[in-house]
């Protein structure tokens, strides 16, 4: 099986959000604490878009789960 690892930036880039290191680590800073009872998709800043493929992502463990589970992480 081959695994397909996929990075911060390029997670960015899917969801259609700048992916600049300075941009992602603003992202972030502009978006946390998210609380721990908020799922990571049902977060009020994503489009319907962005929640769809965070959803389906998270819930099919998908390749993009492992770096989805990071951004979840650091808007903790």
């Amino acid at each position: 099986m081959e695994a397909n690892l996929h990075t911060m930036s390029n997670l960015f880039a899917q969801l259609g959000l700048a992916n600049a290191p300075g941009a992602i680590d603003a992202f972030i800073a502009a978006h946390r604490p998210l609380p721990n009872e908020v799922p990571l998709y049902r977060a009020p800043f994503w489009s319907s878009s962005q929640r769809d493929f965070l959803k389906e992502e998270i819930i099919d463990d998908a390749d993009w789960a492992g770096v989805i589970d990071q951004l979840n992480t650091r808007l903790r």
